[in-house]
C-alpha cells in the first residue's frame, strides 16, 4: 500500500484553478519531486497533502486514511517543512528542537547528534531570531529529523543554503529514502533533482 495517495485534488482561489484533478501514489523509500513553473501550484499541492490547506475536491489519504492535520495518527508518521514553519520565539534551538521531539514521541535521533549533523551546535544556546537566514532553514530542517516520520514533505529545502549544505541535504535524502522514508518535495535545484529523485509530478501548464 502507498504510504500517500492523492486522488482527484483540485484547488481552486475564485475562478482560478491552481490545481486540476491532480493524482499520484508515493510508496516507502522513494522521492517524488514536484515540478512546475513559478505559481503552478507546487506549493498548494505540498499545503493540501499536509493539511495546511484545503482541496476543493478530492483527497489526501496517508496509509489509507483520510489525512487530517489533527489527527495523532498522521503527526506520528508525518514531518513537513513548509515556508511558514514557525519557531518557538522564546527557546533556544536546542530547546526548541527538545520540545518539538517531545511532543512527537520522542526523538527518532538524539537531538545533540541532529545539532551537530547540521552544524547548529554552536548556536545551540541561541534564540531562533538571532540565526541567519541559512541557519533557520536548517533549523527548519532540523525539526523533522528530530521526530519519527515515515513521510517526509518539503518545500524547496536546498533554499539558503550554501554548498556544503546542499551537498549535506542530498546525503540525507538518499539516507531517508535508505530508511524507508517517503519522500515528497518540491524544488528547483536540478543537480538535487537528479540525484535524489525517483518520481516526477508535474503541475501547472
Amino acid at each position: 500500500m502507498d504510504i500517500l495517495t492523492v486522488r482527484g485534488l483540485t484547488r481552486r482561489f475564485g475562478e482560478l484553478v491552481v490545481l486540476d484533478d491532480v493524482h499520484f501514489g508515493l510508496t516507502a523509500g522513494r522521492l517524488a519531486v514536484v515540478a512546475g513553473p513559478n505559481g503552478s501550484g507546487k506549493t498548494t499541492l505540498l499545503r493540501c497533502v499536509v493539511g495546511s490547506d484545503r482541496p476543493d475536491e478530492g483527497e489526501v489519504l496517508i496509509d489509507g486514511k483520510p489525512c487530517h492535520e489533527t489527527d495523532p495518527e498522521v503527526r506520528a508518521v508525518l514531518a513537513a517543512a513548509l515556508d511558514d514553519i514557525d519557531f518557538f520565539p522564546d527557546l533556544s534551538v536546542a530547546e526548541h528542537l527538545e520540545l518539538v521531539a517531545y511532543a512527537h514521541g520522542g526523538a527518532a535521533q538524539p537531538v545533540a547528534e541532529i545539532l551537530a549533523e547540521l552544524d547548529l551546535d554552536r548556536v545551540a544556546d541561541q534564540l531562533p531570531v538571532t540565526l541567519s537566514s541559512g541557519q533557520r532553514q536548517r533549523l527548519t530542517l532540523a525539526s523533522c529529523f528530530v521526530r519519527p516520520r515515515r513521510l517526509l514533505v518539503l518545500d524547496e529545502p536546498e533554499q539558503r543554503l550554501d554548498g556544503r549544505g546542499r551537498a549535506w541535504l542530498a546525503d540525507r535524502l538518499l539516507r531517508e529514502k535508505a530508511a524507508g522514508t517517503a519522500v515528497l518535495m518540491a524544488s528547483h535545484d536540478a543537480d538535487l533533482i537528479a540525484e535524489v529523485a525517483d518520481d516526477r509530478i508535474e503541475v501547472g501548464g
